[in-house]
């Protein structure tokens, strides 16, 4: 599997296009990062199956409240 993949994404907020490099190396991983446009924080889960040879992302605005 290659460690390194590129991934274009839209920004669950204000819908820009955001251009990020996934590292693979350390499994999956559960992380946030700003859009650079908005400024607002994404919330990025990515499932690293090695079996498979593939990388599952899921983004979200992770501004849901929980009660």
């Amino acid at each position: 599997m290659r460690n390194y993949t590129e991934k274009h994404i839209k920004c669950p907020h204000c819908g820009h296009l955001i251009g990020i490099t996934l590292d693979a190396s350390n499994g999956s991983q559960d992380f946030y990062d700003d859009c650079p446009a908005c400024c607002h924080a994404i919330h990025l889960n990515m499932m690293v199956d090695e079996m498979q040879d593939t990388i599952q992302l899921t983004i979200d605005a992770d501004d849901e409240q929980v009660f």
